[in-house]
């Protein structure tokens, strides 16, 4: 036994002396975070502008139309059938179109549901290296996203839901496809006496992207035959490989608790953690103050405001560069997201108007509106 000891011992001590100098020698890397590793970001561009107005803190609250991008829990408490569209004015002129469709089931126990996103650009000229004021041609882009949803409620206090997504991704003249599954649950219960809503959600988990198309064709030298004399050939037609690209998968925990409430007003907070696959975790906050059947007359009004962190919100372009930044201070307003909705409601039909507004800091600020009517 003794013998072991000291043979263990002194395998131990040799294994510090040889660790020792190369540790030092080893730097681990302090940031491993996936940057720039996916493609389709436009699925995360969102659903609704009442979504859009409460930022990265709505899953837990979504039990609209919009929850089937959201939340696909959420559509199980969905009351009646109805339908949404969306317009999202995005960056550099670019747009995003949403629109859903929810349909309950079995006394209001399921709903299944429908819903379609579009995001691109048409007609922009083309510039190159040798034609940098544009050689006369023009490309376009059109990313799309089809999802089906089935959502059931389990008990009177939870609900789950599934999305199954089919996506087309269409860059100028290349294009490819994938399909993806987003997952949610949503927990609803008491604290205090009040309504309170805790949700998981997953997002995108799916295939690859791997583009193909006419942009990838060309022609290459043929390779010399080995033991031959080099004589000059014709090119021949080949076809450039691209790589694989994953989806922006995003894993979703969020809360919601109306902390003042009665026959007609509402005022709930929410808050929301996200961690994506190729950026750093983020967070959300926000608030919404619900005005019901106001004066008796089935009009509905809300006010909704938020704020969302992700990693590029404390960007710091210009001492980052190494030059100091003569900016403005919209970095400082990235995340920042208000907006209201308007409606009105009776027993058989329901009309509702939501606008958002959201600041992309140095980008600019975004505009949604959404039109929904439900019978």
């Amino acid at each position: 036994m003794n013998r072991m000891i000291r043979s263990f011992s002194g395998a131990l001590a040799a294994l510090v002396l040889v660790a020792g100098p190369v540790a030092g020698q080893v730097t681990l890397p302090s940031d491993n975070t996936a940057y720039g590793t996916t493609a389709g970001e436009f699925l995360l561009l969102g659903a609704g502008a009442r979504g859009l107005s409460l930022g990265g803190a709505y899953a837990a609250l979504a039990t609209d139309i919009s929850s089937l991008y959201y939340n696909p829990a959420g559509a199980a408490q969905i009351a009646r059938p109805g339908a949404s569209l969306s317009t999202y004015n995005y960056a550099v002129d670019t747009r995003y179109i949403w629109a859903g469709l929810a349909l309950p089931m079995g006394g209001g126990a399921r709903t299944i549901g429908l819903q379609i996103g579009n995001f691109g650009f048409s007609d922009q000229p083309v510039y190159t290296v040798e034609n940098p004021d544009g050689d006369g041609t023009k490309y376009s882009v059109s990313q799309t996203f089809v999802g089906g949803t089935y959502a059931q409620n389990f008990s009177d206090r939870f609900s789950a839901g599934m999305t199954f997504k089919v996506i087309s991704d269409a860059l100028g003249k290349t294009s490819a496809n994938a399909f993806a599954v987003d997952f949610g649950t949503n927990f609803h219960a008491q604290a205090m006496g009040k309504p309170i809503r805790v949700s998981f959600v997953i997002q995108n988990l799916g295939s690859d992207l791997k583009h193909s198309g006419s942009a990838l064709d060309a022609t290459v030298p043929r390779p010399p035959v080995p033991g031959q004399v080099d004589v000059p050939q014709e090119e021949q037609p080949a076809e450039l490989a691209t790589k694989e690209w994953g989806l922006p998968v995003l894993f979703r925990v969020g809360a919601s608790f109306d902390a003042y409430s009665n026959e007609q007003t509402r005022v709930t907070v929410l808050s929301e953690f996200t961690q994506p696959n190729n950026n750093r975790a983020g967070f959300g906050v926000g608030a919404e103050f619900m005005l019901n059947d106001i004066g008796k007359s089935g009009f509905f009004f809300a006010g909704r405001g938020s704020w969302s962190y992700a990693a590029d919100n404390n960007l710091d372009a210009g001492s980052g560069a190494g030059f100091a930044s003569t900016m403005s201070g919209k970095e400082n307003q990235d995340g920042l997201a208000a907006g209201f909705g308007l409606g009105y409601r009776r027993p058989t039909i329901e009309l509702g108007f939501d606008y958002a507004y959201r600041s992309l800091g140095l980008l600019g600020g975004t505009n949604m509106m959404s039109f929904s009517v439900s019978w």
